[in-house]
């Protein structure tokens, strides 16, 4: 990855590279292949700026897989928030606990993704950031821009962030939970769109991340792929039919079930109308 990059984006990378001997485990193992370079260039431009960057796309088009990867390239760990309508402060900040000291005891507190994120100056990854309640989320604008601080409510503690700190969010439009985020959150991000990996990339995704390796069997997957993408664009399908870790599923299993019987299981099963399910046994069948 690093060989394709333009010169001065990889000095960028080796001055901005953290040497983390904390939290060694969540500096991700990275695989992201980008359909163009320039969202990969993009996101490393953003992030050593200090911005948050805003991962925007379809469901399994590789936005998660994207941010691991610059947490890779940085070796930087990154630790996540998962967003849903339970989310609360907690969940984001951390919560207090009983514990003993000296045989005493005392009350705790357990720091949670935003503030371990922001004392050791590492990524915040927040996944399907507009499936938060929007109340929720204005807990952390403060940490979101120029300023990086929060007031930790369950203490009273000023924290701000420490260099290197960063967040990167994802967020998939139009489905069912999901609201539009308002423009002051919106605001606090460069937004990068990922869109569907396709053709040689799609193909060497496969070869290194499954363990299917029939030259033949790989071609026709690249095909099904790029068929499923037209007709999302089409309007034929629902975008869950296009989805590249549907694929991936879809490619392992192949390995030692029939092909037409892992497409099912992987992506076929997953479509609500059955007037889609068809559609792509229909494509399937035209290739396996």
């Amino acid at each position: 990855m690093i060989n394709r990059l333009p010169k001065e984006i990889a000095n960028i990378l080796h001055t901005n590279k953290k040497n983390s001997s904390q939290f060694e485990e969540l500096i991700r193992k990275g695989g992201y292949l980008p359909p163009e370079m320039e969202l990969m260039v993009d996101a490393i431009t953003a992030l050593s700026m200090g911005k948050n960057i805003l991962l925007k796309g379809p469901t399994g088009a590789g936005k998660t897989k994207f941010a691991e990867t610059l947490s890779n390239l940085f070796n930087q760990p990154m630790f996540s928030v998962n967003c849903s309508v339970d989310l609360d402060a907690e969940s984001l900040l951390g919560f207090k606990t009983l514990a003993y000291k000296e045989e005493k005891q005392v009350i705790e507190f357990v720091p949670g993704p935003v503030i371990n994120s922001m004392n050791h100056g590492h990524f915040l990854y927040i996944d399907e950031i507009n499936m938060a309640k929007p109340e929720t989320l204005p807990l952390i604008n403060g940490v979101l821009d120029y300023r990086r601080t929060i007031t930790n409510p369950f203490t009273n503690e000023v924290i701000t962030a420490k260099d290197g700190f960063n967040v990167i969010a994802a967020i998939n439009e139009g489905y069912v939970g999901t609201v539009p985020l308002n423009e002051a959150l919106k605001n606090r991000f460069v937004v990068i769109e990922v869109p569907y990996i396709e053709g040689e990339q799609l193909k060497q995704l496969i070869q290194s991340n499954t363990q299917l390796k029939d030259s033949r069997s790989i071609e026709l997957f690249v095909k099904l792929s790029g068929d499923l993408i037209n007709a999302v664009n089409q309007g034929k399908v629902a975008e869950d039919a296009a989805s590249i870790r549907a694929l991936l599923d879809a490619c392992d299993l192949s390995v030692l079930i029939p092909p037409k019987r892992a497409i099912l299981r992987s992506i076929v099963d997953k479509l609500d109308e059955e007037r889609e399910r068809e559609f792509v046994k229909n494509l399937a069948d035209t290739l396996f």
